[in-house]
Order: structure tokens, then sequence, then C-alpha cells
């Protein structure tokens, strides 16, 4: 039986190059044991194999090119026909080193050789046993070495573990028959009759195609045929392995394939039917593509990207998935309006009339409006400036870039930057993901259809930047009149003039904006209305915009100045007008509801109605306090709803003298606190104070108010204020207030939000406003009516603060633990 599964085998695995009958050649156990180290011929010529491993018993055909094997194959066969065959570590190695070979080996006799036509020749080899190299004595003409013969350890019969790793090795190699095409179905039923246990795992080990050459060796050169044969499980397991996922990838292949084909055969049978029918889809798209294009003013590169997109969508199937895509982006192309401009109007009164008709007040931006249209008329032509309006909310920021578009009579859009956190909504797209489409720049000029709209890009200082990219990056070219000529949106992939455009950019904070998107921009300030401004906003613009909104006729319904100064004052609070807006609105509908069920009611809203309709007041005043203790002064505040006046309240009580700071401050002020105490100790000779009195008393500094946080440099003034009129004393004098941060040498700094400020001391009552000297032209360019009733000191250092503020010292009351507010 095994000689005929033998035969079998050769049938199967073997082929002459010549196509020569070779003839059965009997391969049995016994053969590997012949050799010792003293028959085997010493040295022994050694043969580099490449890409080949010869395992004992096996017949291997060896393809011979390099001159050297073959004068060694030359040799051999003159003589005892026997050579040492050992693979090479790397196979692409030409002419290989000692280095370069493996130090084990097979001993083979040398079958047959076939020359071949091109000079190389063929060498059928017969493996018998393995070997190790123990020194290599030659390389000149060809490599010899001295070995050491090795024997396969083969279990004792009967072992199960054998037979079961023998049984394995069979149905394992009968799936790997199974998977592999090039093997013939008939090698299954050959190995499953191979009966000589070493010649079968001898013989799988040396036909079996492995990933790595470096797996055959480490297969050869373990002695113990049970643990060779392990190993051949493991391997034969990652093959099959590799082998099914083959089949998967190319089952699923082949399946797409069919139904690619399948698709396109029907596809081309529909195309047929409608060009018979004359009613193709596609031919209908390009018509109109073409129609609007041939209206289009664009540049030459434009018409030459148009022209070529517009081949291939004339080339693609109507039922693909490319065909919508290809179809949007040239409907994006055509409905651009490429060098579309509108004409401005330059006539500088008219503009004039409508700022002023729009918004009361804005003083500067209206002149910055104003000169650039002046600049226009006079050159012909001007990049459009790049302005960001910042101030607080409500003020009319966003409201003033439509008035400016109506000015100019250019058409308008709006784009909100607020939590933009992707790049690409700047940018756009590129056409390769799903559902592209351009940046919002790029589609608000679409929208508009004109290349010199006003845009708003509102809530700059809003914009993040995450793993997406950061907006304010993209801006950078958006928003500078050097390079938005060239903007280039990455799904148009073309650039884009945006000089012509002109951004107006909105913010409420202008610390948060990036320090290069604020470098390209003009920043004009716009601040907060006093309750002169705002009645005068009310009654032009907010009551008769929600008389309208609401069907009202002015002839119906009147509020009087009274009503709308009850709103301001006691209703809102703020620095813009907002609030207002929704309490006039609320007054009106509730008159109007009542007119509706009949009621009589008058026709003028008087400050009593104001009370009955929106009940009691919701806005407590902060009026400056007339207190008869030391230790307390009003501070000036800046915060995002306009200015305010807070308290800063100091005590002192026995102990070593420790500083407790309350009311929920930040760094910065809690900083400003350590400063003033220790300008007032550094100074105690100067405001009459005992050294030692600051050993033996606690500080103790409140900020009323605590839920609400506060921050800034601005309250040190009022801290060192403060502080020293407890430790003197000497109370604060009334209807006082102050501003401005200090050193530690003792002199004022100057601080912003001047203009809000001053409007809160006025509200509060305060009569003497004292502050930094370099603050002095912020209050000039406060108009003169603001600051009826008010009177300023400038100082430079915090000795001129003491002397105004505090009064003489035989004037001085008892230590103060009062109730008041916080400073910011």
């Amino acid at each position: 039986m095994e000689q005929n599964s033998n035969k079998l085998l050769e049938n199967v695995f073997l082929a002459s190059p010549m196509g020569e009958n070779i003839g059965f050649i009997s391969l049995n156990e016994d053969d590997s044991e012949k050799f010792t180290d003293k028959t085997v011929p010493q040295p022994l010529p050694i043969l580099a194999l490449r890409n080949a491993v010869l395992f004992p018993t096996i017949v291997l055909p060896i393809t011979v090119g390099r001159a050297k094997s073959i004068q060694l194959i030359k040799d051999a066969y003159a003589s005892e026909r026997l050579v040492g065959a050992i693979s090479q570590i790397d196979s692409k190695i030409e002419e290989p080193a000692e280095a370069d070979l493996f130090r084990v080996g097979t001993l083979a006799r040398i079958l047959k050789i076939f020359e071949m036509p091109d000079g190389a020749i063929t060498v059928l080899l017969q493996g018998l046993q393995r070997f190790k190299i123990t020194k290599m004595v030659q390389n000149i003409p060809y490599f010899a070495a001295r070995v050491k013969m090795l024997f396969d350890e083969a279990p004792a019969q009967p072992d199960g573990d054998y037979d079961a790793i023998i049984g394995s090795i069979k149905d394992l190699i009968g799936n790997v028959i199974k998977f592999s095409p090039q093997l013939p179905p008939e090698a299954a039923f050959a190995v499953k009759n191979i009966e000589n246990r070493s010649f079968l795992i001898n013989f799988i080990c040396g036909h079996i195609e492995l990933n790595e050459q470096k797996a055959r060796q480490t297969l050869l050169e373990i002695n113990n045929m049970k643990e060779r044969g392990l190993k051949l499980i493991e391997y034969l397991n990652r093959e099959i392995q590799l082998l099914e996922m083959k089949n998967d990838i190319q089952q699923k292949v082949r399946a797409e394939m069919d139904q690619q084909q399948r698709e396109y055969f029907l596809h081309q049978q529909i195309k047929t039917i409608q060009d018979e029918l004359g009613d193709s889809p596609t031919e209908g798209e390009v018509k109109r593509l073409r129609e609007k294009a041939a209206e289009k003013m664009w540049p030459e590169n434009v018409a030459q990207t148009f022209e070529k997109e517009l081949s291939k969508f004339e080339k693609m199937n109507p039922n693909g998935g490319e065909y919508s895509v290809q179809l949007n982006y040239l409907d994006v192309l055509v409905d651009l309006p490429w060098n579309e401009y509108t004409t401005d109007n330059l006539d500088l009164k008219h503009a004039q009339q409508v700022l002023d008709e729009d918004h009361f007040g804005m003083e500067e931006v209206k002149e910055r409006i104003l000169e650039y249209l002046a600049v226009i008329k006079t050159k012909g032509d001007l990049k459009s400036p790049i302005i960001c309006l910042y101030g607080p909310p409500g003020v009319g920021k966003t409201s003033l870039g439509k008035s400016i578009a109506r000015t100019l009579e250019r058409e308008f859009g709006r784009i909100s930057l607020g939590g933009l956190h992707d790049e690409a909504e700047i940018r756009g797209h590129r056409r390769t993901y799903i559902g592209a489409m351009p940046g919002r720049i790029i589609q608000t000029i679409n929208r508009c259809k004109s290349s010199n709209p006003v845009i708003i890009l509102d809530e700059i200082d809003k914009v993040g930047a995450d793993y997406r990219g950061d907006p304010s990056s993209a801006l950078l070219e958006v928003l500078d009149p050097e390079q938005n000529s060239t903007f280039r949106d990455n799904y148009l992939d073309m650039d884009y003039d945006l000089s012509h455009v002109m951004f107006i950019t909105t913010a409420n904070r202008v610390d948060t904006i990036h320090p290069a998107l604020r470098d390209r921009m003009e920043m004009i300030h716009i601040g907060g209305y006093v309750t002169e401004e705002k009645l005068q906003i009310a009654k032009r613009h907010l009551v008769p915009k929600e008389l309208d909104a609401h069907g009202i006729s002015p002839k119906k319904m009147e509020f009087l100045d009274e009503a709308l100064e009850k709103i301001i004052e006691d209703y809102t609070r703020e620095s813009g007008v907002r609030t207002l807006d929704k309490q006039i609105a609320k007054v009106i509908r509730n008159r109007t509801k009542a007119m509706a069920m009949g009621e009589k009611i008058k026709r003028k809203i008087s400050a009593e109605n104001i009370r009955t309709i929106l009940g009691a007041p919701k806005i407590q005043k902060d009026i400056v306090e007339d207190c008869d203790f030391a230790g307390v002064t009003t501070g000036l505040a800046w915060t995002e709803q306009g200015g305010d006046i807070l308290f800063v309240e100091a005590s002192i009580s026995p102990g070593k003298g420790n500083l407790t700071i309350t009311g929920n401050l930040g760094d910065v002020m809690k900083e400003s606190t350590t400063i003033a105490l220790e300008y007032v100790k550094a100074n105690c000779d100067y405001l009459n104070i005992p050294p030692e009195m600051f050993e033996k008393h606690n500080m103790h500094v409140h900020v009323p108010e605590g839920a609400i946080p506060k921050d800034g440099p601005s309250a040190g003034v009022t801290m060192v204020t403060s502080m020293a009129s407890i430790f003197t004393g000497r109370k604060v004098r009334k209807k006082i207030a102050m501003t401005g941060e200090i050193t530690l040498r003792g002199k004022v700094l100057p601080v912003g939000g001047i203009k809000e400020k001053i409007l809160a001391a006025k509200r509060a009552g305060v009569s003497l406003v004292i502050m930094s000297k370099d603050n002095e032209k912020d209050v000039n360019e406060i108009k003169q009516e603001y600051l009826a009733g008010l009177n300023f000191e400038y100082v430079a250092t915090i000795k001129e603060v003491l002397d105004l503020a505090l009064t003489p010292a035989e004037s001085s009351a008892n230590v103060c633990n009062s109730n008041t507010t916080s400073v910011n």
C-alpha cells in the first residue's frame, strides 16, 4: 500500500521539467539512517538553495543558475552524487557568504540532471538525512564544510499522542488541498493513504505552501518527529485561516463584479431606450447648465473648470451615486455671482440720513462708514474695510450691519459664528466627502446673488476650536484684505474674490478673539446707552416697531416720556435695549388685550399704568450710601450689562494680623487686596497708624453679594481706601466713588470701561468720581450732557486718593461693621 501511495504522490506532486518519465523511486524511513559522521563525505559540498528547504525522503527539483553551483553539481554528479542542501537566510542575495546560510541542512543525492536551453540546469535532488555544519572549510570554487549528521527521533510504538498528531495532520492537509485551487483533489486521497509517519510529516513539510521560508527551516531543525508534527499542525492551521480569508475575499469580489456587470448592462439598456424616446435626463440638465453658463461673466479658469466638469457629467450614469454629487457642484458654479456687483449709492447725505434714521448715537461707526464712502466716491475703488463692532449685548451691533447695507444699497447676509468649532464651516468640505457643501462664506454670497454684499459675522468672540480644526485660523484669510482676493473654498477648489465684500464682525468681548484675527480688523467700541439715549431709542425705534408688529395705530396708543423712563429705570438693567424692547412689547400686548375685550382705556400710557401692567419694580437701584462708619467705600465696576456701583467694607478685630477675604473674589481681586494691605502697612507713619496695630488685629475685607463672581484690578483704590479708613477711624466722604488699579509703589493706574462706570455713578447719585490721570482722555470723549452733575478728580498716587476720600482725623468715628456690596 505504501508503494502505491508513494507512486501516486510522485504523479501528483512531481513532474519532470523536460516531460521525461523519471520512474518510481523507493522512499522509506530506513534510507535516512545509513549515514554517519564517518560515512558521509568530509568535507561535504554545500549547495545554497533559494526559496526552498529540502527535507529527508523528499524528491525536489532545483533550478541551478549560479556558476559556482553549476560547477558543484557537475563535480558531485561525477563522483558520489552527494551534496549538502542548505537554504539561504535571505533569498534575494545573489552571491551568499557563509553568514548568509542557515547551519542545518539536508544531505541529498543527485538523481538526475537536466540541461536547460539558457545554460542553467535543473537537478533532481532526493533528501536523505539532516546534518549540521560544524566548520566551513572552503568557499572557492564552491562551499564545502565539515558536517555532523542529525537523526530524527521517532516516538516508540505504540504512541497514542503521535497517532492523534498524524490524524490531525491528514485532516488539516485535506482542508489545505480543498482551499488550494493549484493542488489537484487526488492529492488528498494520496496523503491519507501514506502509512510511513516520518515520510508523511517530511513530505507535507517539504511541499506545503508557507508564507515564510523561515517556518520551513524551523520545522527542519526540530529533531523530535512528534514535536515537528505539532509545529506542523500550528502552521497548517494558520495556512488554512489565510486560505479561507482569500477564498472569502475572492467570492465577494466575484459577486460584486457580477452585480456591477449586471447593473452596467441594465443601465446601457435604459440609456438606449431613453435615446430612442428622446427623454434623457442628462441632456436636459446639460442644456440647462449651458444656458446659465452662457450668461456668466466668470474668469477664464472658472469657465475651463466648468467645461471639464460638465464633460465628466455628460458621461455619468444618471442612476449612479456620483451623478447627483457632480450635478450639485455644477449648480453651485453656475449659481455663484462671479464678477456680479451691485452699484453703491455714494450720496453721503443720503447715507447720513439712513444711518441716523436707523440708529441713535454711534457717531464713531457712522463717521467710519461715511469716510469709506467718501474715499470710494473720490478714488472710484477701495478695498472694503473689515470692521469689528464690540460692546455689551443689545446695543444694536447686528442691526447696524443691516443699516450699513441699506445705506450702500448692497445685499445683506448674516453668519452666526457662536459655538462654531468646525473649520470646514468656513472653508467648505472637500467633494470626496458624503454630503459635502461649500463653506458658509460662499453659501452666503450665493444667497445674496452679489459679489459685494455686506456680511455680518456675528459673535466672532465665541468661536471655538477642537479636533476638527480652528475656525479662527480659517477666518484669517477671509478677513485679510491682502489675501481674501484669492480665497479658496475646499468645495469649489478654486479662488473666489472676497475683496469687494464688506465684512462687519460683532463681539461682546475682545480678549477672547484670536490675536492675529483681532489685528486684521478695525476695532470700534459701542458702549452702553444712558437713560437719555435709551429714551430716544425707545421713542424713535422701539415703540413704533412694536406698535406695527401688534397691528396698533400710533393714534390709538402713545407712551409718555415718564412711562418709558419708568420702564428703563425700574424694569431693565442692561447696557443695550433688548430687555427694554421686551417690556414695551409686554405693555402693548396688555393694552391690545384690553382693547380687544372692549375695555375703555386711555390713549396715553403713564408711569402709573406701567406699575399696574408690569407689577412691582424688578430692579433695585444701587444708590450710594452715606455710611456713618469707617471702612466703607464705594467703587465702580464694569459688567457685560454695563456699569454698576459696588461697595467694599472692611473691619478689624483683635487677633494676630491675619487677612480674611470674602465675597467670591477672583485671583486678581485677591491680589489687589493683598497689595492694598501691604501699602497701608508700609505707609503707616503717613497715616498715623501704630505699627503694632497690624500685629494685634485681624483684617477682614468683604465684598457683598457673594453669589456673584467678581474679579479685576480696578478695585485697588477702593480696597486701600477701605483699609486706611478702618485703621485710622477716618470715614469716607459722602457721595464719592472711585476706580483704579494700584501698585506697591503707590501709583494709580488706568482701567477700562470708563463710560459705563461714569454712567453707573450718575445713576447712583454720586457727585465726585476719583480715577487715574491717564483716564482723563476717556472722560473727555463722553458727551458733556451725560456728565452733568458729576465732578472728577484725576490722581496719580494713592496718597492723593486718601487725601480726597477720607475725612480729617479729628472728625473720625468708630470702626464700621456695616452692610454693603462688592467691587470689581
